[in-house]
């Protein structure tokens, strides 16, 4: 055996002795995440809400509804009791409710991409490109983005109640922009490559986003502007953990999917991969 050939056995001994340290490595980190991750996926046939467990055990189907209809966009509402989510059975998009367990489901109203308030008490969607607040209880409802903003979308509160993240297409492309929940003019925070879905961190301190092809946050104000995820292909659709150090997203080869749930620390590093199979998609973690 030559010198180069002893070389290579060497090095490629060493290479596979290093991805079998980091996938231990990874393995732990992913054991010691705490939580339910919700997610919308299609590997039982149509759009489905499925949840894993943040450490990627207990795989679970939440809604088995018969048909071509689609569940999409599910959030866990702020006591964890209830889901929130968009739905096309009967034919027609509308917001749907349900409890934790995937039982008693309930369409509340026309609309999409619903978010709970932090008191659960109302929710902010999206309808005819605008946004809009409904008071669960009594069923009243409002109009809360500016009559002349066109293509509103992805309503997010703030952990306090007093403001409201979105998202609005302009010709320039997208743009994130924040309103207080009693509505006025929109103030902006990014309107650079293509920003879109906006959510707050539990603390409020930060904006997770996504742009064309990576995962962000910035400051509700504008500053500290960052990119989270570096990887090949497309991220989006980042949220955040309860404690809010770790962020929740999914990744494809391109943006036609198919998409795989990943994990990555919220201050950056490298990301674990949670789910595979099929296409996941829209998480939320409680």
């Amino acid at each position: 055996m030559n010198y180069c050939t002893r070389l290579k056995e060497v090095r490629l001994v060493w290479l596979l002795s290093v991805f079998i340290a980091l996938q231990g490595a990874f393995s732990v980190y992913a054991s010691a995440l705490e939580g339910t991750i919700l997610f919308s996926s299609d590997r039982s046939g149509a759009w489905r809400l499925w949840t894993v467990q943040a450490d990627g055990s207990a795989l679970s189907q939440l809604t088995h509804t018969e048909g071509e209809g689609h569940d999409v966009d599910p959030m866990f509402s702020p006591d964890g009791s209830q889901i929130l989510y968009s739905s096309t059975v009967g034919g027609t998009v509308g917001i749907w409710v349900m409890s934790a367990d995937g039982r008693d489901a309930q369409r509340i109203c026309d609309g999409d991409q619903a978010e709970w308030s932090p008191s659960g008490s109302m929710i902010a969607f999206r309808r005819d490109g605008r946004v809009w607040l409904r008071q669960l209880k009594s069923g009243k409802e409002r109009v809360l983005s500016p009559d002349d903003w066109p293509l509103c979308s992805g309503p997010a509160w703030s952990p306090d109640g007093k403001e409201i993240a979105f998202a609005s297409r302009w010709d320039a492309g997208n743009g994130i922009y924040i309103l207080t929940s009693k509505g006025g003019t929109p103030t902006k925070v990014y309107d650079k490559k293509g920003a879109c879905e906006p959510h707050y961190t539990p603390d409020g301190s930060l904006l997770v986003y996504e742009t064309e092809s990576n995962v962000c946050t910035v400051q509700p104000d504008g500053k500290k502007n960052r990119m989270v995820t570096f990887q090949a292909g497309v991220q989006r659709y980042g949220r955040t953990n309860p404690k809010g150090n770790h962020i929740v997203y999914c990744q494809g080869v391109t943006e036609n999917g198919p998409w795989e749930l990943y994990l990555v620390p919220i201050k950056g590093g490298y990301p674990t991969k949670l789910t595979s199979g099929g296409s996941d998609m829209n998480p939320d973690w409680k």
